[in-house]
């Protein structure tokens, strides 16, 4: 925290640089033409079972824009070796690891010195069978789109969440290759912060362009590292259908991107870059931060599989659809989901070595 900033928590306000008319509330108000939100109050009720006020919420994600910014640094002055190491055709997924590790172990340090009392759930140190708990929870992933990181490709970032009763309600993305931070705290808006220090509200766009259909969309689908089986028969049937001309049965969607990065591709829907990213077989680490960003801009996660509105953090099955009329929104959905048919993905439950491969060919 600032030091300037007053210790006595009823002299404080939330910083969120919110206009006050309705017309930029976002997800703070709950309206026909926005996503629903919880109410202030619902919140205030949320955080006192956890002995918590919105002045928390302000600290913890002050804490982890300054752990950002901190491991921002790292994966900067690690770039020169990942790929020397890579060019040398040394092992560079070994560096890759390592610095993993460091910025994990970092920003686990730094929270558990700040919250002694608080869980921290992490891609490196997470321990197999463990579960995201109710109470007070950091989540993080200390480089979403390690391949991208691996091959000196400017789009990867490290992942900060903070959960509680298993939701988000803080989130902290940063690219430091572009210097883009995007940030988000329950209620209080959803924000990009770029290289030149400007601080924009999300979306973008105050007012939503239309979305009627997936025609008018500019998708994002990953491809993972599960190239066979009905999950893989799954994707590529999405894929193609997404790209078919219409005549022939398909959506005819504008085109679909692979940007390498959960964490990102949530940020991005957000931003309205993207109107939409479908995604099965990721973690937790890697859309819990971009969840509240998203959720905060005004969008909407359902799951990747048909029929499922109210997702988990954990379930590994994502559709984030952007900022829209609610009834646009739910019609993207239900066409993807019709495209789907009778398939869906299937996961089991997450193991650490899983999970890091997963992420390496993101």
């Amino acid at each position: 925290m600032d030091p300037s900033t007053p210790n006595n928590k009823s002299m404080r306000q939330p910083i969120n640089d919110v206009d006050s008319s309705p017309e930029t509330e976002g997800s703070s108000s709950s309206t026909p033409f926005t996503t629903p939100s919880s109410t202030p109050a619902d919140l205030i009720r949320k955080l006192a079972k956890h002995d918590l006020t919105v002045f928390d919420l302000q600290d913890v994600h002050d804490l982890l824009v300054e752990i950002a910014k901190d491991a921002g640094k790292i994966m900067i002055q690690a770039e020169h070796e990942v790929l020397q190491a890579a060019g040398q055709k040394n092992n560079s997924s070994d560096i890759v690891t390592k610095y993993d590790h460091e910025i994990e172990v970092m920003a686990k340090e730094r929270v558990q010195s700040a919250y002694p009392t608080y869980d921290f759930f992490g891609e490196e140190t997470h321990k197999e069978g463990t579960k995201l708990s109710d109470g007070p929870t950091v989540v993080c992933d200390p480089i979403d789109g390690t391949l991208n990181f691996k091959k000196g490709v400017p789009n990867c970032a490290i992942s900060l969440g903070f959960t509680l009763d298993k939701k988000p309600v803080v989130g902290v993305v940063y690219n430091p290759f572009r210097g883009d931070m995007y940030t988000a705290i329950k209620n209080q808006g959803a924000f990009l912060t770029n290289a030149t220090n400007t601080r924009i509200r999300l979306p973008q766009h105050p007012v939503a362009p239309p979305m009627p259909d997936l025609q008018s969309c500019l998708l994002c689908v990953e491809w993972g590292n599960e190239r066979k089986g009905p999950n893989w028969e799954t994707r590529l049937h999405v894929h193609n259908k997404l790209l078919t001309d219409k005549s022939e049965g398909g959506a005819m969607c504008k085109s679909v991107r692979s940007n390498g990065s959960a964490a990102l591709d949530f940020c991005y829907v957000a931003q309205g870059f993207l109107d939409a990213f479908w995604e099965g077989g990721v973690y937790i680490w890697d859309v819990c931060a971009g969840w509240i960003i998203l959720e905060e801009a005004g969008g909407i996660v359902a799951s990747a599989n048909p029929g499922d509105w109210d997702p988990t953090l954990e379930g590994r099955l994502y559709f984030a659809v952007r900022q829209a009329r609610r009834e646009e929104q739910e019609g993207i959905v239900k066409e993807l989901w019709t495209i789907m048919g009778d398939r869906k993905f299937v996961y089991k439950k997450p193991a650490v070595q899983d999970a890091q491969v997963e992420d390496s060919q993101v």
